[in-house]
């Protein structure tokens, strides 16, 4: 029976190191192998020229290289921020985003072709779950949206809230974080790292025993289980109380703040009501300190019925209740840059996008 082949881009160094022991190798060739592929960022083994001719077909026959390859990208006039619609080896794709803050180059990337949430404001939602993505489809993402920029432009923060919910793709997301972090590799600081959740209770509390230093945000978008229940079908399951004992235990575990994701939609969950039920429901949640609210203006995705309410208005409702609360700038608006949008672009045919319209 044929050996079934491995995704070397996959692998830590001490995995990789293991392997190439197996194939009776010394364990230094590894280490030349993991340079290659995420210091120097070459996918060929041909190309890797301190490696025989022989051992590369050694290579070839053990593992395989299939990075995510830039299918379409879209440039916004309005600031510096890139969209790239990456294309597996599959024939599926994901999104990947490049934006360009003060403080340094931010990539926000997918975790799943698709999503099993089915949030209602979400343009991922109507396409439905397809797979999850491998570490090296994740960390390919980013290899791919740093290509062809100087090494003072490279991503220096990424945020896992593209396509897909992180904690649905747990095993995979963490070694993803393990190789990001590697010191041999790309040794991106998880300080730099945001996950963000749609609340799966079970894998939040499971990411506090992890010890990771990321951020954690939680999409919470109301504030009784009523309305979060008609936006987001995983509160059916998991409602608010469970929830936010679990943000309570992650803060009490890792002793870093939740960041809590609100969009703000007109007439469904901005009003003064609103804003003074979510000061009753957060502030206990961190003891000692302040909870924090990051708002967004609802995505204007097709067939939601959803418009986006004053951020900046509610707001300040939330810091009248106490609660520390920020607006999410809005970057690549004229490039369709909010999660999902630009992948449903791709996959609709001709008449259902006129039939859209």
């Amino acid at each position: 029976m044929e050996q079934e082949k491995i995704e070397i881009l996959s692998l830590l160094p001490e995995q990789l190191a293991a392997e190439i022991k197996a194939m009776g190798e010394p364990a230094f060739r590894a280490k030349q192998i993991f340079r290659w592929l995420h210091v120097r960022r070459v996918f060929d083994f041909a190309e890797m020229t301190d490696i025989s001719k022989q051992f590369q077909s050694k290579l070839r026959e053990r593992f395989y290289i299939n990075p995510p390859k830039i299918t379409q990208k879209l440039a916004s006039t309005l600031d510096d921020t890139v969209k790239y619609l990456c294309t597996l080896s599959d024939g599926n794709c994901v999104e990947t985003v490049r934006m360009v803050y003060h403080h340094g180059v931010t990539a926000c990337i997918s975790t799943q072709v698709g999503c099993k949430m089915g949030c209602k404001f979400c343009a991922s939602a109507p396409l439905g779950f397809v797979r999850n993505l491998t570490p090296a489809e994740m960390l390919g993402q980013i290899y791919a949206a740093d290509a062809g920029f100087p090494e003072e432009e490279r991503i220096s923060g990424v945020v896992l809230m593209g396509i897909g919910e992180p904690l649905d793709n747990y095993e995979n997301v963490m070694q993803f974080l393990r190789l990001l972090s590697c010191s041999e590799g790309r040794n991106l600081s998880l300080r730099h790292v945001a996950l963000s959740t749609c609340g799966v209770v079970p894998q939040i509390l499971r990411l506090s025993q992890e010890a990771l230093p990321l951020t954690l945000s939680v999409s919470l978008h109301a504030s009784d289980d009523g309305t979060r229940s008609s936006l987001m079908p995983v509160n059916r399951k998991y409602p608010i109380s469970e929830l936010l004992e679990a943000c309570r235990q992650y803060f009490e575990k890792t002793g870093r703040r939740v960041t809590f994701e609100y969009a703000v939609i007109a007439g469904k969950n901005d009003s003064d009501s609103a804003a003074a039920a979510l000061g009753r429901l957060l502030r206990p949640v961190f003891s000692g300190q302040r909870p924090h609210v990051n708002l967004i203006p609802v995505n204007p995705v097709a067939d939601t019925g959803f418009s986006a309410g004053s951020a900046v208005q509610f707001q300040k409702k939330l810091e009248r209740q106490g609660i520390n609360a920020t607006v999410r700038r809005t970057l690549g608006a004229d490039i369709a840059a909010a999660c999902g949008q630009l992948r449903r672009n791709q996959m609709h045919s001709p008449a259902e996008e006129g039939e859209q319209h």
